[in-house]
Parts: structure tokens; sequence; C-alpha cells
């Protein structure tokens, strides 16, 4: 990879996972336990609440995931391995990284 495609993908990751961090930090109250005293608030919208909740912390979940996908991404870009498969260490075809420049994996182990 050549270095300025190299510098460019970091940068691209960076700026995936700054996004990533406002994005998790925007929906802290939404994953926040729901209040369940039923003075205040009604049997319907306690069960919306619990349904936003449970759909934010879905959402932060895959937020997680794809941190993790990055950084290891990050990782394998720093000790010059990108776009070696981690299984087979055979490299990656470059129209599956175009797709998703996270992807660990060759299509024949993806496969598998």
């Amino acid at each position: 990879m050549e270095p300025e495609a190299k510098a460019e993908l970091v940068r691209q990751l960076q700026q995936r996972l700054d996004e990533l961090d406002r994005e998790s930090s925007g929906s802290a109250e939404s994953r926040r336990p729901v209040e369940l005293d039923q003075q205040s608030v009604g049997r319907l919208s306690r069960m919306d609440a619990m349904q936003v909740q449970a759909m934010a912390q879905a959402a932060e979940q895959r937020r997680g995931i794809e941190r993790q996908r990055i950084l290891a991404t990050l990782d394998r870009i720093a000790q010059d391995r990108f776009g070696l498969c981690a299984r087979c260490e055979e490299e990656i075809e470059p129209a599956r990284l175009a797709l998703d420049a996270t992807t660990p994996l060759c299509l024949a182990c993806a496969r598998r």
C-alpha cells in the first residue's frame, strides 16, 4: 500500500472513531435505566421508554463492535500487515478491502 493511501486510510479510520465516540456520548441518556415509578410515568410510556433504551443499547453494542474492528485495522496497518488475511495470511482481495477496509479475512476464509 502506498504511503499516501495508507495515511489517508488511517485518517478516515480515526475520523470514524471520533464519530463513533460522539454518537456514543450523544446517546448516553437513552441507555440509562428506565424509571419504573408508576406515579410519574404511565405503563405505555414506560414500555416506550424501555424500547428506546433497548434500541439505544443495541446501537451502542454495534458501535463497540465497529470500534474494535477499526482499532484492529489500525493495529494491522501499524504492523504493516494490512491487506493480509488474519487466518491464512494471503492477500485480501482489493475489491473486498474497498468495500470494507476493516475486514480481517479473505473471501475464502470468510466463507469457511
